[in-house]
Parts: structure tokens; sequence; C-alpha cells
């Protein structure tokens, strides 16, 4: 296989720059890693690459794959290439899967072989990816972590030259990051192309190859990925490496007040299938429970009865009574599921304000401290990135001074920077409040820094956890 070459690729909103003229090179059987930080414009170079900009975004560039050239403004152009050229792995896999279509046959019909074989290799790829026995589920039947993986098996199954991969390992645990990562090495070792988006620096590293640091929608620095992650240049790249969890201050947990709310002997599970049963769990004002455990094990579903967003097969939650019913409150594994997709983001928060009389300079000062222009408002949810979305999501639980804040992989989508900044005003923001957090999450040192207890979910049974540790490092080869 040839080089993929990218041209002077830029994308604006018709009025000013959202990534500015970017050339890139694609060698077949290595690496090209994006980082940097949430909203500089890396899920734009890909959605550019596959002319799936949504308006008003406007890209411009040229590319040029197998002799070809194609214009990166012209989505008409760019759509023969789906499939068999270009494949992408979207940041939000809840898009990207037919809610109504079982998980085999939609990885299946990203193939192009014969029904048969094509359910096979289907069901060989979800196993691989640790999802044997969910070929029949329907989407909304998996965790997020699961319909992360099962959206990487459909881009996968064509075999296409290019992979786009737009933060492949958002919200899995260590075993499925390692299975995926095989997959992607896999796929280099067949001479094929491959971009990886990510925060993942740990991914960023065992992937190798070529890195770029994006910035403003700028490359500020480039190179082997063996230096830029380990003797880098700029002071920025100095700064997203240095923001890892495990390097921030050992925190102070304020004193708990009175019980919260309780479950008692709760068992939940789908169809056949039971996550847990005969669990128990307190919380009281002011605490903060981390929960950990692998994709799929019931952390999300735990989280929703205790809000009374589900109710248990067995067992009951206790609530302290007289707490108005949104001072319960969730922020969610994929944020855009939490926005209206066709209002404008400021048309909801006014709606918000006005719905609970809450004065508008909370709002203008929590934009302030989580670093989101307030220009953002003037957009809709699909035209702002997936960390400016989850920031977002925590500023409109935070205006309603919520009680309970039950936090369902609230830094997936954040840059190491963004993630110190967003926890860091979320920390303080609970303490003014005095709001008891409800923490899930893969990431081990960032449970430790968060959670006054930090428990494991396995086998149905919540355990004491020791998450005082790094991040799992993903092994190469």
């Amino acid at each position: 296989m040839s080089a993929i070459h990218v041209k002077g690729l830029s994308v604006s909103d018709g009025r000013q720059a959202l990534l500015r003229e970017l050339n890139l090179t694609l060698s077949p059987g290595q690496a090209l890693t994006l980082i940097g930080e949430s909203g500089s414009g890396k899920s734009l170079l890909a959605q550019a690459l596959m002319g799936t900009l949504p308006e008003p975004l406007i890209g411009q560039g040229q590319l040029e794959v197998a002799g070809h050239h194609y214009n990166l403004g012209t989505a008409e152009e760019l759509r023969p290439l789906w499939g068999r050229q270009f494949a992408m792995l979207p940041q939000e896999p809840v898009l990207a899967l037919d809610p109504t279509m079982r998980v085999q046959p939609q990885v299946a019909e990203g193939g192009f072989a014969a029904p048969g074989e094509g359910r096979s290799q289907a069901r060989a790829s979800l196993a691989v990816l640790g999802l044997g026995g969910s070929e029949r589920h329907f989407p909304h039947q998996l965790s997020g972590g699961m319909a992360q993986r099962v959206a990487f098996a459909a881009a996968t199954q064509g075999q296409a030259q290019l992979l786009i991969a737009d933060e492949p390992t958002k919200g899995l645990d260590s075993g499925a990051r390692a299975n995926l990562l095989g997959m992607l090495q896999g796929y280099l070792a067949q001479q094929r192309h491959l971009l990886t988006i990510t925060h993942d620096l740990a991914l960023a590293r065992a992937l190798g190859g070529w890195v770029l640091v994006i910035r403003g929608g700028e490359v500020i620095e480039q190179g082997p990925a063996e230096r830029v992650l380990h003797q880098p240049a700029h002071g920025y790249t100095r700064q997203l490496l240095a923001a890892e969890p495990s390097a921030w201050p050992t925190p102070r947990f304020p004193a708990k007040g009175e019980w919260l709310l309780k479950g008692e002997g709760l068992c939940m599970g789908y169809g056949e299938q039971t996550l847990f049963e005969g669990l128990d769990v307190t919380l009281a004002e002011g605490e903060r429970l981390a929960v950990m455990a692998p994709s799929g094990a019931g952390k999300s579903t735990l989280g929703n009865l205790l809000l009374g967003l589900q109710q248990p097969r067995r067992g009951r939650v206790l609530r302290r009574e007289g707490i108005a019913p949104q001072r319960w409150q969730k922020l969610y594994q994929d944020p855009v599921q939490a926005f209206a997709s066709r209002v404008r983001l400021g048309t909801l928060f006014d709606d918000l304000l006005a719905r609970h009389r809450l004065p508008r300079q909370g709002l203008v000062e929590y934009l302030e401290r989580l670093g989101l222009e307030p220009s953002l408002l003037g957009r809709l949810s699909n035209q702002v990135s997936g960390g400016e979305l989850q920031r977002l999501s925590l500023i409109r639980a935070l205006l309603l001074r919520p009680v309970l804040l039950f936090a369902d992989e609230p830094t997936s989508r954040l840059d190491p920077l963004t993630q110190q900044q967003t926890m860091a005003c979320l920390d303080a923001s609970l303490g003014e409040i005095g709001c008891a957090l409800l923490l899930v999450t893969h990431d081990g040192a960032l449970a430790a820094r968060m959670g006054e207890r930090c428990l494991s979910l396995e086998r149905g049974e919540l355990r004491r956890a020791s998450p005082n540790r790094q991040p799992e490092a993903l092994a190469i080869g």
C-alpha cells in the first residue's frame, strides 16, 4: 500500500478557523496518533477526512489516496471511499450503532463477506473483544464500554485501508483496552494505515509511530512517539504528560454528614444475566465514593438504581425525604445523550435557569472556571467536542446544587490537563454545596484522588479496592 497524503486541511465555521492548515502523511504499518487539549480540533480533523463535518462547519484541503486526489470539503466526493478505503470509529459509539438492530448483524454489515461468512467473522471479532454471548443484544442493553467495542468491531470488518479511531479506549477497563490495542497493532501489522485520536497517553506510547500534539487548532509539536512522549520539546506537551492523576496532590476529604441514601439487598440483571445480588451500599452527606469494575459489570446500573432511574429486581433503595428531585443528579457516560440535538446549548441553559429561577452569574462563573468559551452556547450539541460537552454537562448538574452527583466516567473525553482542571473544579464545588459523589471510573489513580472510599464491583459483590497506583500500562506487542 502507498502512503496517504493530506495537504492544507483546515476547518472553519465561516467566521473563524477551528483547525488551521495541517499537512499529514500516513505511512502503511506506522501509527499516526493525535493528542492534545479537548476542543483543539482533533475530532474535526477526523470528520473532515470522512466528509462528515456537521453544518455550518466547512472543510478545505486535498487528499491523495493511491494516486487519486479528492477535495476534503466535498462530502459527495469522499463518500465512495467509505468502507473499503476509509473506516471510522467515532468518539460517540451510541450514535454509530443502530438501536433497532442486534449486535451481530450490525458488525457483519460492516464487512463485504457473504452472509454466512460475515456472521462467522462478526462472531469471531466480538469474541476477541470479550463480547462473546452479546451477539443477540441490542445497543441499549450494552454498557458504554461494550458499545465502544461493538462499534470498533463493526468499523474494522471491512478491513479498510485507513482506520480512523477517535478515542478508541474511552470507557474500557484494562483488559478490554489491552485487547483493543492488540487489534490496532494487528491492523498495522497488515501494513494498513491507522490514525488514532486519543487522550490515553498509555495507548499513544504503546502504538508508537509518529505523534502530533494539537492545541488551538494547530500542531505545536510532532515527532517519533518515543521522543515526544518521553522527552517533549514544547512546554505544553510537558504539562500534558505531568497532569496524570497519579501526580495530583494527596486529597483532603471533608467531614461526612448524616445518611443520604441506603441500598439494601439490591439485585439487578437483564434477561437471564444477573449483574449483582444481595448488594448493600450506603452514602452520607458530602461523602465521596468511587466504584471500579470491568466493563459491563453493572457500575452504571448500580448508580441508576441508587438515583431511582431504574428499579431493582429485588431489594430496596431508601433516600432521605424532603429533598427536591432535581437535587439527585447524574453525569451520563455519553454526554451527547443528555442534550437535545436540535436545540442550541444556550437555549437549553436559558430554560434551565428560568425553570429553577437561578441567576445567570453561576453559569458565567462555571464556564470561566472550566475553561469554556461563552460562544459555545451558540452551537448545537453536535457542534462542540465531546470534552466540551462533558464539561457543560457538569455545569448543568452543579447549577442545581445537588445533594448527590452520580458521575459516570466524567472525564473519559478530557485530556490530562483539562481533566485535572475539571476535577479540581468539581472537588471545590462539592465542598461548597455539601454534595456527595458517586464516581464510576476505570482509572485507579483518579479513584484514589477523588474517592474517600473506593469499592470494586466484581462477580456481583462490592469489595474494598486499593486504587493507589498508576493506571495500568498497556503492554506492547
